[in-house]
């Protein structure tokens, strides 16, 4: 029997220890994962505009203790991506149609009736369009370093604004349900970024007022409503987590939005709201006329 040669075992063994020791991969600056996670949320905006989805947005309004306190209420909508609807060129909006509230096709008294004033907006903005490089500077952002997400790795980014001074006020609900409200104006937030460490995608945010924050109520407002000069957000948490879909005929993947989950706590006359949205049944229009599951 032919000895094996002691040189080429060794080798072996030497690549085997080298294949098994994971190398670990340099940590990106904050302004590599900014420029990247930018390229990346540019990237998602041109590619989801062919998309449509159901959302699913569950209510259910809670005291202060947390515990509900009245109905839930669940609206399903058809919801897509309208290109450049924000505020900077490239910046989307979302937008919705409602199919169903309560699982009944919708009526025309959900456009006024109070129990509506937790709907969903027809329009509103892209969550992640702040991470778009026209509103770097609105924010300070900190590399936190390597995290994982579900099992995935992941670079962690920390981010909050830049400024701190909170002046929200008070306005009735544009769209005419009674006793509705929302707030104009700066609201100072913070937050943190899940970011994939291949793709460079983001797959969670969390986002959150950075304390309480007292909303100015206009002295109409006072009078007509029974308010007091100010209402108070003592919570305004926002947790968006993504995941992929795959698509055929072409075959692509595509990171979508999974769930978001709110929790508002208001204090002064207002009511308070557990939210969860999901968002299912993705389809993709790759030609006229033609919808790909």
């Amino acid at each position: 029997m032919t000895a094996r040669p002691r040189g080429l075992a060794l080798a072996c063994a030497l690549s085997a220890a080298f294949a098994i020791t994971p190398r670990a991969e340099p940590q990106p600056t904050v302004q590599e994962l900014l420029t990247r996670v930018g390229e990346r949320v540019a990237e998602f905006y041109k590619r989801v505009q062919n998309l449509v989805c159901i959302e699913t947005s569950m209510v259910q309004p809670i005291g202060l203790n947390f515990s509900p306190d009245g109905f839930s209420r669940s609206v399903e909508s058809e919801l897509r991506l309208e290109a450049d609807g924000g505020d900077v060129p490239g910046e989307p909006s979302l937008v919705r149609q409602v199919r169903k509230v309560n699982g009944r096709a919708p009526r025309k008294e959900d456009q006024t009736d109070r129990a509506g004033c937790t709907d969903p907006n027809p329009l509103s903005t892209e969550p992640l369009s702040f991470l778009l490089p026209a509103h770097h500077s609105d924010y300070v952002f900190k590399s936190v370093g390597p995290a994982k997400d579900r099992n995935r790795a992941a670079w962690l980014i920390e981010f909050e604004s830049v400024d701190r001074r909170s002046n929200p006020e008070l306005v009735e609900d544009k769209t005419g349900h009674e006793d509705c409200f929302d707030w104009l104006g700066h609201v100072a937030s913070r937050g943190r970024i899940w970011i994939d460490t291949t793709t460079y995608d983001v797959i969670r945010m969390e986002r959150s007022n950075r304390g309480p924050v007292d909303v100015t109520v206009p002295v109409r407002i006072q009078r007509r409503h029974r308010l007091a000069s100010y209402v108070t957000i003592e919570r305004d948490d926002t947790t968006i987590r993504y995941r992929t879909v795959a698509f055929t005929d072409p075959e692509e993947t595509l990171l979508v939005p999974e769930s978001i989950d709110t929790l508002l706590m208001v204090r002064g006359g207002l009511q308070s709201t557990r939210r969860s949205q999901t968002f299912s049944d993705y389809k993709r229009f790759v030609t006229a006329g033609r919808v790909i599951q």
